[in-house]
This record gives C-alpha cells, sequence and structure tokens, in this order.
C-alpha cells in the first residue's frame, strides 16, 4: 500500500499521471472554479431579477456616495464648530479703547475683545472676528448643570438650543445608518438596501433645515430678550455648512430612491422611438 501511494506521489510531482488517477490539485481547482461560477451565476440571477447591483449602477451609487459623504463631512464640520452667529455692538459702545464681540453655536460660546483702533473708521459695529484680539471661549453649562449664561445682558433661550442641539444629532445618526446602508448594497450587490438607504438620508436632511429653522428661532429669543444693548448679528459660516450639507444629503436620498426603482425613469418619460432606417 505504502509503495503504490509513493508511485502515485512521484508521478503527480513530475506530472506523468497514469489514466483513470485523478489529481487532487485539479479537483481543488475545479470545485472553486465551479463555486466562484456559482456565484458569478446568482448574481447575474439577481440582476436580471431586479434585485441585484449592475456595474453600470453600481458607479453611479458610488458617486451619489461620495455627495452623501461630503454632506455627512461638512454636517460634522458645522455641528462641531461654534461659528453659527456672530454678535456685534457698536464700537463706541463702551467709550474706551477696546470694544467686545462674540459669536457661539450649539456647544460654546467665544468672546474676543479688539481695539477699537485696529478696526477700520468707516465701520460703526466692533470686529470683524479675524481680526486680532484675546479671545474666550467657554462651554454651555445648561446641558450639565442647567446653569444658563448671559452674554451682552442677555440670555440665549436653552430650549430652543437645546432642540436645535438634538435635531442636528439625530440627522448625524441617520446619516451614518444611511451610509451602512449604502455600503453593505455596494458589498452584497443586493438593491434591497438603497430603500432605507434613501429615506435616511433625506430625513436627516430635512432635520437638519429644523436644526436651522429653530436655531434662529433662538437667536431671536436673544436678541429680543434685553433691549438695552443694541447688537449687529449675522449667521456665520458653520450655518453656511449645514445647509449644504443638507441640501446634498436631501439630493443624494433622492437619488438613491431613483436608483432603487425596478425601472429607469427617464425611460418612463422619455421612451424612444423604434424607427426602422
Amino acid at each position: 500500500m505504502w509503495s503504490t501511494f509513493i508511485v502515485q506521489d512521484e508521478e503527480i510531482r513530475t506530472g506523468t499521471v497514469p489514466a483513470g488517477v485523478h489529481q487532487g490539485s485539479g479537483g481543488l481547482e475545479g470545485l472553486m472554479g465551479s463555486r466562484s461560477d456559482g456565484r458569478k451565476r446568482r448574481l447575474r440571477t439577481l440582476s436580471s431579477s431586479g434585485n441585484g447591483i449592475s456595474e453600470s449602477q453600481e458607479g453611479k451609487i458610488k458617486l451619489t456616495f461620495f455627495m452623501a459623504v461630503t454632506g455627512i463631512m461638512l454636517t460634522v464640520l458645522g455641528v462641531g464648530t461654534e461659528f453659527w452667529v456672530e454678535l456685534t455692538p457698536s464700537k463706541s459702545f463702551y467709550n474706551n479703547q477696546t470694544c467686545l464681540a462674540a459669536h457661539y453655536g450649539l456647544w460654546k460660546c467665544c468672546t474676543k475683545t479688539f481695539w477699537v483702533s485696529d478696526i477700520d473708521p468707516k465701520q460703526e459695529s466692533c470686529g470683524p472676528l479675524d481680526l486680532q484680539g484675546e479671545s474666550n471661549c467657554t462651554f454651555f453649562k445648561f446641558y450639565t448643570t442647567g446653569e444658563n449664561i448671559v452674554l451682552f445682558q442677555k440670555t440665549p433661550e436653552k430650549d430652543l438650543t437645546v432642540a436645535s442641539a438634538m435635531f442636528a444629532i439625530f440627522s448625524l445618526s441617520l446619516m451614518v445608518m444611511g451610509a451602512i446602508c449604502i455600503i453593505m448594497a455596494v458589498s452584497k450587490g443586493v438593491q434591497f438596501f438603497l430603500k432605507p438607504a434613501c429615506v435616511c438620508f433625506i430625513l436627516s436632511g430635512v432635520l437638519i433645515f429644523i436644526c436651522l429653522i429653530v436655531f434662529h428661532q433662538s437667536v431671536l429669543s436673544f436678541l429680543a430678550s434685553d433691549q438695552s444693548i443694541p447688537l449687529h448679528h449675522k449667521m456665520s459660516w458653520s450655518v453656511t455648512c449645514l445647509g449644504c450639507a443638507g441640501a446634498l444629503v436631501v439630493v443624494a436620498g433622492a437619488l438613491f430612491l431613483v436608483l432603487a426603482l425596478p425601472y429607469s425613469p427617464w425611460e418612463k418619460c422619455l421612451p424612444k422611438n423604434n424607427s426602422d432606417i
């Protein structure tokens, strides 16, 4: 028995295998080939039945997903920064050589002291914030201790600020869920995950716009809390980032919805005219 096994082993190594003897490596390669062929046939069956993702559709999904990821990055940038609104009193209000400006976001408030001599003489308000000055930033305490802050003898509306922060967090959570669905759809080649992804992205964009509306109402309430110090206010670049992010994720969600349809809407709206030449 051992001599027969040794002889067969030598014949396999030298490549001289007699008829009737099956090579183990060839059988393994055949088994792996049959599995890969079966997987390809299964993917082709899914694609032909409308449940799978074709190569052209996969490219469109990746391009749309890049748009959605850009929106997610802009949302993180806007939510994490404190340049939502800028507050500047008149530069002559304090009647001294310095003036004070402020800006805040969802989590933190910053004040900045400027020299009046550094400000443009034609400008009436203190600032702008990109000038050289001494800055001091503090986090809002009403998330932890419930204590509110006083800024220019005015008090921010705590409930509206907390509500806008909650809308922003919910929006980010939905974006992450939508991104996971798209990754699953591309990796598994299943079109089903496009539908929950489009719902997550569209809803997250709507929540972003609600967040901006609520925050703007909190700013107006803050300005109306005390009229003793007149303030110039304007929404800053963090709000711009969030607005662009909301538009991007809503458009991405709508495109994912179009890609999830079992038919092409362009072919339904603009059918091709079959004409014989």
